[in-house]
């Protein structure tokens, strides 16, 4: 019984390439009590992997959380599964504004402690007390009024590509970083200000909502469906959009284009550009924001260091691989002091 992924990236990448078929990039949340989330997961891996499913999934006691592909013929298969399942029976999917045939290349699905790391250790607060859910039309209007304070819930490094006009942009690494900085510069308004929030899917705004209602906030609203939703309702009704730029995704395309805004600049030359890219040298794999120019003269690295690395032989490349000294500069996503340009 295979329980696991036995294919590498690569040889996914020619299979889906030979195959030639469409696929469907999608993701999706649910908050729920699940007894036994390793039963739970492996019941997921083998339906799924007979669906051909591809993603990164998180299982926890507290629910799941979903990025994934299904080839478009089976995707009414895969809705058939969901819905057989109590807890995601008419479970709202995101579809991604852009698709792309190779977004995952491996089916991984993992139990965590939580779906979503908050860093709480407060476990006095039900995380399916939410606040309000609006569309993109009562978004619209509440971000336009002037009692409403509107917050980004995403990181640095997804709203430097793209926000909300007006958002407040936390200057944060994690999520579980953004939670105590709103709550205190927000703690005088706990009572006459509207507390509206947003991020890519919905998930986070769903743990902050029931977060900040724990903590004493009154009017706490969540976009739902996030920015992807947003975009989608825009799109068919017509709206205005008021998001700027880009909108991070954590696959392989890395970003959908939700406006043609650019707001962001080359970390290396200043230039306006909004492509984030991996560096090149397998050791070091920072994720920052690399112009067509830079690309070619830096050769898609972020530092003359890394450029160098890149031309040595491979078993050298490997020895510089091992071990973890490179992590908490991946993890920084972009704040290596190497990057001039980043603000």
């Amino acid at each position: 019984m295979q329980l696991y992924n036995k294919l590498s990236a690569k040889e996914r990448a020619t299979i889906l390439e030979e195959a030639g078929e469409d696929r469907l990039t999608l993701s999706f949340y649910k908050y729920a009590k699940i007894g036994n989330p390793e039963l739970f997961r492996n019941y997921l891996f083998l339906a799924w992997n007979n669906l051909e499913v591809l993603g990164r999934i998180y299982v926890a006691h507290e629910g799941i959380n979903a990025q994934l592909s299904v080839p478009g013929k089976k995707f009414n298969d895969f809705k058939n599964f969901l819905d057989s399942i109590y807890f995601l029976e008419n479970c709202r999917l995101n579809i991604a504004v852009e698709q792309h045939l190779k977004s995952f290349l491996k089916l991984k699905i993992k139990v965590r402690r939580k779906i979503v790391a908050d860093g709480l250790n407060d476990d006095t607060f039900d995380v399916t007390n939410i606040g309000v859910h609006v569309n993109a039309s009562k978004f619209n209007a509440l971000i336009e009024d002037p009692d409403t304070v509107l917050v980004d819930m995403r990181n640095h490094y997804e709203s430097e590509i793209g926000h909300f006009k007006n958002a407040i942009t936390p200057d944060v690494d994690t999520f579980r970083d953004s939670l105590e900085i709103i709550e205190e510069d927000l703690k005088d308004h706990k009572e006459d200000k509207k507390l509206v929030m947003y991020c890519t899917g919905g998930i986070r705004c769903e743990k902050a909502s029931a977060y900040y209602k724990h903590k004493g906030f009154k009017n706490i609203f969540q976009l739902e469906g996030g920015i992807i939703e947003y975009t989608r309702q825009v799109k068919e009704q017509d709206l205005e959009n008021k998001f700027l730029g880009k909108n991070f995704v954590f696959d392989h395309r890395r970003s959908e284009r939700i406006s043609g805004d650019v707001i962001s600049n080359c970390h290396q030359c200043g230039s306006p550009s909004d492509t984030h890219i991996n560096c090149a040298n397998e050791a070091c794999h920072l994720l920052f924001i690399q112009c067509e120019v830079c690309s070619e003269k830096m050769e898609f690295t972020c530092s003359e260091e890394c450029r160098d690395i890149i031309h040595l032989p491979f078993e050298e490349q490997k020895e510089l691989r091992k071990g973890k000294h490179a992590s908490n500069k991946i993890f920084k996503k972009g704040r290596s002091p190497k990057l001039t340009f980043k603000k």
